[in-house]
């Protein structure tokens, strides 16, 4: 893992759903934020990871924090993800690979496609520092969703 606890948020360039160009360090910056990259929109695991996210939405608001899904699906692709699934927190494209290289969290092949997102969360604070990091250790993992909400509430003490 490139990017480790402790460590500032790397800037890489991400696309939101309308294409406008994003750096992902400086996206909703000042305030908390849950990173999650997944491999790929329209998937099992992934749609249950970010619908399994939206419904503890509650947990993350009371604590002022954003949530922010991160893949290298196109923004078209993600903005019918996210309608399909009525998520309500930002979908960030990556499709240029900046974000998964700059994190190291690049999965090198499933199934034939190669550098999708490993999937993965990142807990960063409001001065931009990684404060928790959690990598799967194989794409069909899902992420120890109470491990992040833990997280996300050690920023509010």
């Amino acid at each position: 893992m490139s990017v480790n606890v402790g460590d500032p948020v790397p800037h890489a360039t991400v696309f939101d759903r309308e294409l406008n160009a994003v750096d992902l360090a400086e996206f909703a910056a000042g305030r908390p934020r849950v990173l999650l990259f997944f491999p790929g929109a329209f998937t099992s695991v992934c749609e249950k990871e970010l619908c399994t996210f939206r419904d503890r939405m509650a947990a993350y608001n009371d604590v002022g924090a954003e949530v922010i899904g991160i893949s290298v699906d196109t923004p078209f692709c993600q903005s019918a993800f996210a309608e399909k699934n009525r998520l309500t927190y930002p979908l960030l494209s990556d499709f240029n690979r900046e974000a998964v290289r700059a994190f190291g969290v690049v999965l090198p092949e499933l199934k034939g496609l190669r550098e999708l997102a490993q999937r993965a969360a990142f807990v960063v604070d409001g001065s931009n520092v990684v404060r928790w990091a959690w990598v799967a250790d194989e794409p069909g993992q899902e992420p120890p969703y109470e491990e992040v909400a833990a997280a996300v509430r050690a920023l509010a003490r």
